[in-house]
């Protein structure tokens, strides 16, 4: 089974030629020809995001509450006293700044994923950065929206370390071309960010089966902390998620974009964000670039009916899927 999975692993020179993305043809022949720039709010702003998606009939972690000027921080202890854990995101934030995670509190002290623990002054000061824009896009003044913390899925225990892992998947005219599962570590802070040193796995779009792992772009076969052979990751519900990013098109409107999912223990698929400017880290994880099945979608060309999200699937299953099995 390793033997199998380490073959995956493929050289920067080997990606390169496997139609790797670069950074200046991403942002000028698909974000800038596809997506357009008047709805990039639906999902630069993370409560826009949650209501188109709710709208669509998508689930969404639960709101707590929102927090929108300086005179209001102080109310965060009255907001979350009733829930036992919580999160709390800039809703403009980028790059997954500015998240923080708070798995339990009592008495005015708050407890992270790590164990470590923070005071009321520390949750106060963290949301006025939030408000003052030093996680924002552009620094804009933003505010902070505390939502419910995602009950961890047991098929994942193991996969991810003091955090709960999450599912981006690149959708490109409607179709799901590209898939990795990001799994926080301790180097990550409990926090699904690749940038952070979390564990991006490579998906394969039609089995939602492992095919590669990287963790600051260099090959891994284990978790760095829990060493669980990364080999054996199957994403369950793997058919509602690529449904649900699919649907993500008729959402937004957004040609090429970025679709951020978690499996709850309870609620199943939830949307946690879209994104309209996905970095590429996903096709270093995949050992495969992005551009051939880009191309793939471009040469279908616009037919009269288009296809729905369920075939849309159906058909990015069939063309990119892979036959490795471990």
């Amino acid at each position: 089974m390793l033997s199998r999975f380490t073959s995956q692993f493929t050289s920067p020179n080997k990606l390169r030629s496997n139609g790797i993305m670069g950074m200046n043809q991403r942002n000028h022949s698909y974000i800038g020809r596809y997506n357009d720039r008047s709805k990039y709010p639906l999902v630069d702003d993370k409560l826009k995001t949650k209501i188109i998606a709710q709208q669509h009939g998508a689930t969404t972690p639960e709101l707590i509450g929102v927090i929108s000027h300086q005179a209001e921080v102080k109310n965060i202890h009255n907001m979350v006293k009733d829930w036992p854990g919580f999160v709390i995101k800039p809703a403009q934030g980028s790059g997954g700044k500015g998240i923080l995670v708070v798995t339990s509190h009592q008495n005015g002290v708050y407890t992270k994923p790590s164990g470590a623990s923070i005071n009321k002054q520390d949750v106060e000061r963290h949301i006025s950065n939030a408000l003052a824009g030093l996680f924002s896009l552009g620094g804009k003044n933003d505010v902070a929206v505390v939502e419910n913390l995602i009950k961890f899925d047991d098929c994942f225990n193991g996969f991810s370390y003091e955090g709960v892992p999450d599912v981006r998947i690149i959708v490109f005219k409607g179709y799901p071309v590209m898939a990795m599962m990001r799994c926080s570590t301790a180097a990550s802070d409990g926090k699904a960010n690749l940038h952070q040193g979390a564990v991006g796995v490579g998906i394969d779009i039609a089995t939602g089966k492992a095919v590669r792992a990287v963790q600051f772009d260099h090959p891994i076969t284990h978790h760095p902390d829990t060493s669980k052979d990364l080999s054996t990751l199957q994403v369950p519900h793997w058919q509602r998620l690529l449904t649900l990013a699919s649907s993500a098109w008729e959402m937004t409107g957004l040609g090429y974009m970025g679709t951020d999912m978690v499996l709850d223990k309870e609620e199943g698929p939830m949307v946690l964000e879209l994104n309209a400017r996905p970095g590429l880290a996903i096709q270093i994880a995949n050992g495969v670039g992005l551009l051939p099945r880009l191309h793939h979608i471009e040469n279908l060309g616009s037919p009269r009916v288009y296809p729905d999200a369920s075939q849309r699937v159906a058909y990015a299953a069939k063309q990119f899927g892979s036959a490795a099995q471990f």
